[in-house]
């Protein structure tokens, strides 16, 4: 597939609703929005000035899938995919979804003792505050998957909460229910993912209510989201390399010289066809195809 142009910005007739690191929404009326997936992408919490092509139809068109897949497991935003009136470039990255409250914190759930999780739990023995089996590798499953909430930052860092932490905020019950719908959701995802021939290490999900209803919002088991781990190479005690931006994170870190203070530099496009092909591959692998071409780029191809 020849890749075209990263979609940076978008700017449609509509009232935007928000611009975040990824999507740009617009309001359609009081209960429908339009988000759109662009190829920028960011890292250690900055956007970066150079994106990657088709990343945000791999991070729509997988959240599509997924909220398919388990719209009987847990009630969803989304309303459709469709197109019709806009740009052909838009294809494929839309969703008409339906406008929620959002609940302010992460809904995540860790399978696999990895990233921050395995830096706390080498300092503590514990994750999120929950004490864990002591003697455990970077990257063991763990005896059974754990969620572990976290707050939702608007700049920085998310910050690992405790589950009594999110009770007192939101309830015995509504934090009950997140808990449960997240492992739920977590559990079919990741016997999915197996049988793909994947290791879902954790995911984070996000809720909000609508007309009262608790909803799975925003996006759903992406490489955005999630840790994906080829199965056929993990190995425990080792750092498996994930589906998703690592390879732009190790290239900031080890080989840019960037000081993180001044403005990101751009990015190899050695870095980015490889990032991209990360992307392109976690689609195929989840959904056993390959992501659709869009009009143009289709037209071009032929």
């Amino acid at each position: 597939m020849t890749a075209t142009p990263a979609l940076m910005q978008t700017r449609l007739d509509l009232p935007l609703f928000s611009r975040g690191k990824v999507r740009d929404t617009y309001r359609l009326d009081d209960q429908r929005l339009l988000m759109v997936a662009t190829d920028r992408i960011s890292a250690f919490d900055r956007v970066l000035p150079t994106g990657v092509p088709d990343r945000g139809r791999v991070l729509t068109q997988l959240s599509v899938f997924w909220f398919q897949q388990t719209a009987t497991l847990q009630p969803n935003h989304l309303l459709g995919t469709d197109e019709q009136g806009l740009p052909p470039e838009l294809e494929g990255r839309c969703m008409v979804v339906r406008r929620a409250q959002r609940i302010d914190f992460e809904c995540v759930v860790r399978g696999y003792l990895a990233g921050s999780a395995w830096a706390e739990y080498r300092r503590s023995g514990t994750v999120a505050g929950q004490p864990l089996p002591p003697g455990l590798r970077e990257s063991e499953r763990l005896p059974e998957p754990i969620f572990t909430p976290a707050t939702k930052a608007e700049t920085g860092h998310d910050e690992n909460v405790s589950f009594d932490r999110l009770r007192q905020e939101l309830g015995e019950e509504l934090a009950g229910r997140l808990r449960e719908a997240s492992l739920r959701l977590y559990e079919h995802a990741a016997a999915h993912a197996e049988r793909r021939g994947l290791i879902l290490a954790d995911t984070k999900f996000e809720f909000g209510h609508v007309d009262g209803d608790l909803v799975l919002i925003d996006e759903a088991l992406t490489p955005d989201s999630s840790r994906y781990w080829d199965a056929a190479r993990y190995r425990v005690g080792t750092s498996p390399e994930s589906y998703d931006k690592q390879l732009i994170r190790d290239w900031l870190t080890r080989e840019s010289g960037w000081d993180r203070e001044s403005p990101p530099p751009p990015l190899p496009e050695a870095v980015v066809a490889r990032t991209r092909e990360r992307y392109l591959e976690a689609y195929r692998l989840l959904t056993g195809r390959p992501l659709p071409l869009g009009s143009e780029e289709a037209s071009r191809e032929r």
